[in-house]
């Protein structure tokens, strides 16, 4: 997990804007995508949502916390 607060400012919209654009929202819904983005800001700084990071992927995506405490106990258990 990546800790949101120690991701430059920049990094962190791009990320999010990133998420919004692949979870199929349709380009004509700006007022939508920025509402989601905000949104996304809140959850993270609430932490309902976290910043997973898959080394075998290389690739970043937001997840419920509940969801990645799930994946990392899974992932102790293939151990």
């Amino acid at each position: 997990l990546i800790p949101h607060d120690q991701l430059a400012p920049d990094t962190l919209q791009s990320l999010i804007e990133e998420f919004i654009n692949r979870e199929g929202t349709d380009s004509g819904e700006q007022e939508f995508k920025k509402n989601k983005g905000i949104t996304s800001q809140a959850q993270l700084a609430e932490g309902n949502i976290v910043i997973s990071y898959d080394e075998h992927s290389e690739t970043c995506t937001l997840l419920p916390h509940w969801q990645a405490v799930e994946f990392e106990q899974e992932q102790s258990q293939d151990e």
